[in-house]
């Protein structure tokens, strides 16, 4: 039996950042490794600037993400003002910028994707024998985190608790359903039914997806069958630098039982 931390990534509004490059900020229908792995830091008080801090975190866990219901697509066409670049300038904020450069500034256009009624859960576990931080001190930052968390954007606050929750299973496939089934959000409701089930926009579900590692299926697959992989960059390399590395990640189409 294995040791892991669960936890929920509940939102009314989410964005799950790809690759960026121009105009086009698109996003991804489920959070990225870097996403959830920046969540959690912001909880433990890193900063980008600690190194040592963000490897840790990086190298030290293993991750799998049930994805329950993705979002709906919201696509935000965004304007902002900005001033030319100047050799040895460096504006202390955004109003000290523009007010030293008048009649040079200029308009940037951008279209950023949003998911709206995201509902996704973590499982988090320790890789190797030493770690910075432990599972149960990973529980204590998500319960007071040091910096506000956020699921993509600062504007993006999780709409429920993140409710971490230490439990023992075989596999982080088996502890990801067990939560679905009977964790603290698995039964809210209102008059429609249960929450989960409307923003997933439909009322029953056979088949849940569960994204990992690909070298981590045969551990924590549960002996499902993959239905397709990817390669994600979204591996932490620099923090500071805003550099990620290539990983592969496997899609596994999970059966739920009745009760699920």
């Amino acid at each position: 039996m294995g040791h892991f931390l669960t936890f929920a990534m509940v939102a009314p509004m989410a964005s799950f950042g790809t690759l960026a490059v121009g105009e086009r900020r698109d996003g991804g229908d489920r959070p990225a490794r870097s996403a959830v792995l920046g969540l959690l830091g912001a909880c433990l008080g890193l900063t980008r600037e600690d190194e040592a801090g963000q490897n840790a975190l990086a190298e030290g866990y293993g991750l799998a993400v049930l994805c329950h219901a993705p979002g709906r697509l919201l696509t935000d066409y965004h304007t902002a003002q900005t001033a030319p670049s100047r050799r040895n300038w460096h504006p202390a904020t955004r109003k000290q910028e523009l007010a030293e450069a008048p009649g040079e500034l200029a308009t940037i256009l951008s279209r950023r994707d949003y998911r709206m009624g995201s509902w996704h859960l973590g499982a988090l576990w320790v890789r190797g024998d030493k770690t910075r931080w432990s599972l149960a001190e990973m529980r204590e930052a998500l319960q007071e985190p040091v910096f506000t968390p956020s699921l993509g954007r600062k504007s993006c606050p999780p709409g429920l608790p993140l409710a971490p929750e230490l439990v023992e299973g075989a596999s982080a496939t088996e502890v990801l359903l067990a939560r679905q089934k009977n964790g603290p959000e698995s039964r809210m409701c209102n008059r429609f039914g249960l929450f989960r089930d409307q923003l997933a926009g439909r009322n029953t579900r056979t088949e849940t997806l569960v994204v990992l590692d690909a070298a981590d299926v045969v551990e924590h697959g549960a002996g499902h069958a993959i239905l397709r992989r990817e390669m994600r960059r979204d591996q932490p390399l620099s923090r500071a630098r805003w550099q990620f590395g290539l990983r592969e990640e496997a899609l596994l189409l999970c059966v739920r039982d009745a009760g699920l």
